[in-house]
């Protein structure tokens, strides 16, 4: 089974009709992963296909909306492997200079 066997057969499954350019999916999806973080590839063509369905998008809609996510991902200011800034602590202070070769670590969380 292929890539085109796999959509028409999932088509079938979810009662749609659909014609799709899994090119351009894939690309909004590729660029998504790798300017962004992994898990935004498929939320994105996720919301990307939502947004073409709310809208009632054709062909030529599909492919502008498909460019508007992808420039955003492409620009996106943070790299992919980058933590959200609100997942993130306070400051760690610099303590370099101070000995804690006899420090023991507190493992509890």
């Amino acid at each position: 089974m292929n890539l085109h066997d796999w959509i028409d057969e999932l088509c079938d499954v979810l009662e749609i009709e659909a014609e799709l350019d899994e090119a351009l999916v894939l690309d909004v999806a590729r660029v998504a992963a790798h300017a962004v973080q992994r898990p935004a590839a498929p939320l994105t063509t996720f919301l990307l296909g939502y947004a073409a369905g709310q809208s009632s998008a054709g062909t030529v809609e599909i492919e502008e909306l498909a460019e508007r996510a992808s420039q955003l991902a492409a620009r996106w200011d943070r790299p992919a492997d980058a933590p959200d800034p609100e997942d993130l602590d306070t400051e760690i202070p610099d303590d370099s200079s101070v000995d804690h070769s006899g420090d023991v670590a507190d493992l509890q969380r």
